[in-house]
């Protein structure tokens, strides 16, 4: 017998908690079902809600007689439990789907394979900048169906996974941005590079023709993807390649955005983010500022004076002549490339964790010109060791962040940079990218 309006949550995380605060506020019933164990935060907050919750272990008839379920964007459709409930015909959703529905506020969808979180964090910086009552979600920030549920915001401003997307049927942003696509992923995808690409075009599937979609004209695989689906929002391109009569680009190292034949302008090395792809991070921010009709030197103020974030190129110390660039964020191969491209030193690099199906090729031309060492951090190197042993003289393996870090610090001359660039997520020794991050920087702060 089906419980009344009760609502399965899959995942007791950051996500489902968030959604079983919104669901009850909303006078529905949340039982939150995770098969590892929850985080004594997450208790406390399920504890304080009188939310019902288990962990461990999923109880599965329970959760097939749910009217509904939420899942945490880490759980694939393939898992059994997913299977059964898409069978018997049961809506299985995401978070984002969820506080959708209930969501007053206008909101900013990001996403693309690199650059979200710079540039979710930056057009958050813009809108806040200039007064406007905003909150932050989605891949980064707090829950976004617990704010819903507790703040009061005009706008949102939306980080979105694919992982996050396919979840989504009917929310659509009133601003979506798909910043580029390149292979990431794949193993949740059937290893079928459109599959994972049109994922990403979910975010403007249900867009209207009243709604803008911010793009990157010079990424063949965004416009492929937009060719496939046919959104129907208004499509606002940028590029740093060509001229454009509408969007934003460059000339004469100015960044140009026109709408409307309203003309925007600022010197690229005004910019606070630095380097061809943040060119793109902050044109897409600053078309968003425009779409909304912003003050132009208020963006140009946001621009130029924002702070990126945590484990993206950030440079932890640099000892007896050594710099260690913590890169933990670049989970996949492209965020590496640019990393590497970066880089005017010799570089260590330290590379490795949960393959996702990643093709190393790419990488080599940079490898070969600007990286001397290479210092595997995961569990399964072979990969790795296999793509560059024929060009690498001096690859090594390491089990923990500390030992890669002592091992590059043995090899490194004055002059050179430790690059932790894992192209790799880090689940097999981490918890996540983040505590990747941590461990670096605790492991050189010890040198």
């Amino acid at each position: 017998m089906k419980i009344q309006k009760e609502i399965a949550i899959l995942g007791g995380g950051e996500s489902g908690v968030g959604a079983a605060i919104l669901a009850k506020k909303e006078g529905l019933v949340p039982f939150v079902s995770d098969r590892g164990q929850l985080k004594q935060k997450y208790k406390d907050v399920l504890l304080k809600n009188e939310i019902e919750w288990e962990d461990g272990a999923h109880t599965e008839q329970r959760i097939l007689n749910a009217v509904e379920v939420i899942k945490s964007p880490g759980i694939p459709d393939t898992t059994p439990l997913i299977q059964k409930l898409l069978q018997q015909g049961t809506s299985v959703i995401s978070e984002i789907e969820f506080a959708g529905r209930y969501c007053k506020a206008k909101t900013i969808g990001i996403t693309g394979s690199n650059g979200k979180t710079s540039t979710t964090l930056l057009t958050y910086h813009v809108l806040k900048n200039a007064g406007l009552r905003v909150g932050l979600a989605g891949n980064v920030g707090a829950s976004f169906a617990q704010q819903v549920a507790e703040k009061e915001f005009d706008w949102y401003v939306l980080e979105l996974s694919s992982f996050q997307l396919d979840g989504v049927f009917d929310f659509r942003p009133d601003i979506s941005m798909v910043l580029n696509i390149t292979p990431d992923h794949l193993d949740r995808y059937d290893n079928e590079f459109e599959k994972y690409a049109d994922a990403k075009l979910r975010i403007a599937k249900n867009a209207t023709v009243d709604q803008d979609l911010i793009y990157c004209i010079d990424d063949e695989a965004v416009l492929a993807a937009i060719e496939r689906n046919k959104p129907k929002a208004n499509l606002i391109p940028f590029s740093i390649k060509k001229t454009l009569e509408m969007g934003a680009y460059v000339s004469n190292e100015q960044l140009i955005i026109n709408l409307n034949n309203n003309r925007f302008n600022m010197s690229i090395h005004d910019l606070a983010l630095q380097g061809k792809h943040n060119l793109y991070n902050s044109m897409a921010s600053g078309i968003a500022g425009r779409v909304l009709d912003l003050r132009k030197e208020l963006i140009r103020e946001s621009l130029s004076d924002f702070q990126n974030i945590e484990h993206r190129l950030e440079t932890v110390a640099t000892i007896h002549g050594i710099e260690f660039i913590n890169d933990s964020k670049a989970t996949n191969v492209n965020s590496t490339w640019y990393a590497l491209e970066s880089l005017s030193k010799p570089a260590i690099w330290i590379v490795g964790g949960v393959d996702k199906g990643n093709d190393y090729s790419e990488l080599l031309p940079l490898v070969k010109d600007k990286v001397s060492a290479i210092i595997c951090l995961g569990l399964d190197n072979s990969k790795i060791i296999n793509a560059f042993k024929n060009d690498i003289q001096i690859i090594e393996e390491a089990s923990s962040a500390e030992e890669a870090v002592r091992k590059a610090y043995e090899i490194g001359r004055k002059g050179d940079a430790v690059l932790l660039s894992p192209a790799c997520a880090s689940f097999d020794l981490f918890e996540n990218y983040e505590d990747r991050g941590h461990q670096f920087r605790k492991a050189v702060r010890l040198l």
